[in-house]
């Protein structure tokens, strides 16, 4: 399991990467705003890495309904922002956009991943991906990104978006991007009911069956909330234990608000896993032996 994002190179065998989210928007679900200013967006992008972020994930404009960001004004929140995170660390830089022409802008300021939630509905997005050498993450959604998806109706949840990511890699293949380079994301809250996203959950290891790196985006979202019925600050538990679900599914990043307890939480299963492969192999060796 190796996955490559620009310069960086990951062996996912047994370890896994956690995306650090930096919002550079006013009207974040999460945040609100609070890291908006240009100075309180670099400091949290240092806590973040601090805490152990390998990735860290830029964005300009919110998943759900909101003002309208025109793209000039979408690239003037992320493209600076991009381009002094490179500078400062040592870390793979992930653009959170579904616009092609940001995304170009980005790439061109350091960036090497496109996040886009809209499961490539500009298909030229791909073919700038490989004209720079970046990666992508290919994400289901059953509208658009910003339309309220009200009454999601799936003949099979887990099939349905199964069936969608094999079609947008095979999108991003024919482009040119490489195979070690595309991640996956079901997608869970965009166009999905709580019980949806639940079913997609549990199921990870269905869409690892594809062959890509699985990417978890649970992090305090409305379905951890309504299932146990909590307020957007009583998440975390919950955003953690989603992970570790999911990391036991064979989900590999993990876009997260909590950077340091997701980190601690998924070293330690993965120790777990690491030490429980070695007792495996140090048994079948000592069964071959006698």
């Amino acid at each position: 399991m190796t996955l490559r994002l620009g310069k960086f190179e990951y062996d996912l065998s047994n370890r896994s990467l956690v995306m650090g989210i930096l919002n550079r928007t006013t009207d974040s679900f999460f945040d609100q705003g609070a890291y908006f200013g240009f100075s309180d967006f670099l400091k949290k992008a240092e806590a973040l890495v601090e805490a152990g972020a390998d990735i860290l994930d830029v964005g300009g404009v919110k998943a759900g309904v909101g003002d309208e960001i025109s793209t000039s004004e979408e690239i003037d929140r992320v493209v600076p922002a991009i381009k002094e995170l490179v500078k400062r660390f040592d870390v793979a830089v992930s653009v959170d956009t579904w616009n092609t022409s940001v995304l170009e802008e980005s790439l061109q300021a350091g960036a090497v991943l496109g996040n886009d939630i809209s499961g490539f509905a500009d298909r030229q997005y791909l073919d700038i991906a490989a004209k720079y050498g970046a990666a992508v993450v290919a994400t289901h959604i059953r509208l658009a990104p910003r339309v309220p998806d009200l009454n999601p109706i799936y003949d099979d949840v887990v099939s349905d978006v199964t069936e969608f990511l094999d079609q947008r890699t095979k999108w991003a293949i024919s482009a040119g991007v490489k195979p070690n380079s595309i991640v996956i994301d079901a997608g869970l809250d965009l166009g999905k009911t709580t019980e949806q996203s639940l079913e997609l959950l549990r199921n990870s290891s269905t869409l690892c069956e594809l062959g890509f790196t699985l990417l978890l985006s649970a992090s305090n979202k409305d379905f951890l909330g309504e299932y146990l019925n909590l307020e957007l600050n009583e998440r975390r538990p919950a955003s953690i234990s989603a992970a570790l679900v999911a990391y036991l599914g064979g989900a590999r990043i993990f876009r997260v608000h909590d950077v340091k307890g997701h980190r601690r939480a998924l070293d330690m299963i993965s120790e777990i896993n690491r030490r429980a492969s070695i007792e495996v192999t140090n048994a079948e060796s000592r069964s071959a032996k006698s």
